[in-house]
């Protein structure tokens, strides 16, 4: 089978599990590090893939199956090279478990071996970091036009080496994020990678369910976010080409949220005939009345009053009751009024000096309500059926639930 080593992003768990909903057949075979995973799949990733992937900072596919050493790698990246027209040509090596030295002596040898073989070279990178994923794209190392990088992953009985062919546009992101009109601060801002996350978590459920949508060659779902704000998940649902329901009881969330579409659509020319939306001002607790349901609900719910210090046991006592609150009835809205409709939703977890605090009653809810709580891997060491998510810096963190209805 097919084998290939994803470089992930800050929270490696969430990364992994979002990967096996996305490629059938995910099979984990090495962890060399903690963010770095070699993985087998029955069929061929497109390096397209990354571009709905928010937890896989970088791809590469392996070149060679064979018994190969270090130095052998010269030759091998003059094989990869030959396509590459003109007598130039870049390349970058990114390695795991190799010393600097090491480094620097390898890209040293290419370099020697190219120019014997009659072609120019230059190296992207150093012999301590290699290059970033903005000079991958700009140097044209990923479809291989200009040149190509090689990973080289060294870990014990394992010399593992691939070629780059995906890694994230952060220009992209941040883009999205910071040029869009309407940015709320004083919520969490929900990233768009996590977005991303949360939309390939829904779609692995539609397909559980046996949702046609679903399991279409192009899937297209309909996505409803009863807790739109000012859109994340609605802007990354229509820029893969998916309707979008979207509401909050929030006038200024749904007006944030509309003009954060109306940008979209004009930066990516995204047409109505092709992807449709509404946006409207809706209590998540009150009846839903829609004609069509939705084939996914896929929501930030609200992480409680925003923070700017680390919160006491006592203030987190009391927002924890609050939400609570909010998370049943919302389920139990959901239930009565969307049923048979999968939900992928985040709660809040606030971090105090000692531990983090998760919402505990809401599982009894849960257990009365026809939904079975999935993740699409099984993770070690996870006493949870969720995910946690959080950054460094952050107050309250995020548990991501994925929720499946039950069948009779």
């Amino acid at each position: 089978m097919p084998s290939y080593a994803a470089f992930l992003g800050h929270q490696p768990h969430v990364s992994l599990t979002e990967l096996a909903a996305v490629l059938p057949g995910f099979s984990i075979k090495k962890r060399p590090e903690k963010k770095v995973a070699i993985f087998e799949v029955p069929e061929q990733v497109k390096p397209e893939v990354l571009d709905v992937l928010g937890g896989t900072v970088l791809l590469a596919e392996e070149v060679s199956e064979g018994a190969l050493e270090l130095q052998d790698i010269p030759v091998l990246l003059a094989r990869t090279l030959e396509k590459v027209r003109g007598k130039k040509v870049t390349f970058g090596l990114r390695t795991i478990a190799l010393s600097p030295k090491t480094v620097r002596n390898l890209y040293r040898d290419c370099k020697d071996h190219l120019r014997k073989s009659g072609r120019a070279s230059r190296y992207v990178g150093s012999d301590r970091k290699p290059a970033a994923s903005v000079l991958l794209h700009d140097a044209g190392l990923l479809d291989g036009s200009k040149g190509c990088e090689l990973t080289i992953i060294m870990g014990e009985e394992l010399l593992w080496i691939g070629r780059t062919i995906a890694a994230q546009d952060v220009d992209a992101y941040t883009r999205r994020d910071m040029e869009k009109p309407v940015r709320d601060t004083s919520v969490g801002l929900l990233p768009p990678k996590l977005a991303q996350v949360l939309l390939n978590f829904g779609l692995w459920l539609a397909q559980e369910t046996g949702n046609k949508n679903a399991l279409k060659k192009k899937p297209v779902l309909s996505i409803l976010d009863p807790f739109c704000g000012t859109g994340v998940i609605p802007m990354e649902a229509l820029l893969r080409g998916w309707p979008v329901l979207a509401s909050d009881k929030a006038q200024k969330g749904v007006n944030g949220c509309t003009k954060n579409i109306d940008w979209l659509r004009k930066e990516h020319k995204i047409f109505k005939k092709d992807a449709e939306s509404a946006v409207w001002k809706q209590d998540a607790l009150k009846p839903f009345a829609l004609k069509v349901q939705p084939d996914v609900i896929v929501t930030e719910t609200s992480l409680g009053t925003p923070l700017s210090d680390r919160p006491t046991q006592k203030d987190s006592l009391r927002e924890k009751r609050e939400n609570e609150e909010l998370q049943a009835g919302f389920l139990r809205n959901a239930a009565a009024t969307l049923p048979g409709v999968p939900i992928v939703c985040t709660w809040p977890v606030w971090r105090t000096k000692t531990i983090p605090i998760f919402l505990e009653k809401i599982w009894k809810v849960v257990e009365e309500l026809p939904y079975e709580t999935v993740l699409p891997l099984a993770l070690e060491e996870h006493d949870r059926p969720t995910l946690y998510y959080r950054r460094a810096d952050q107050f309250v963190g995020r548990e991501i639930v994925l929720l499946k209805p039950k069948t009779e």
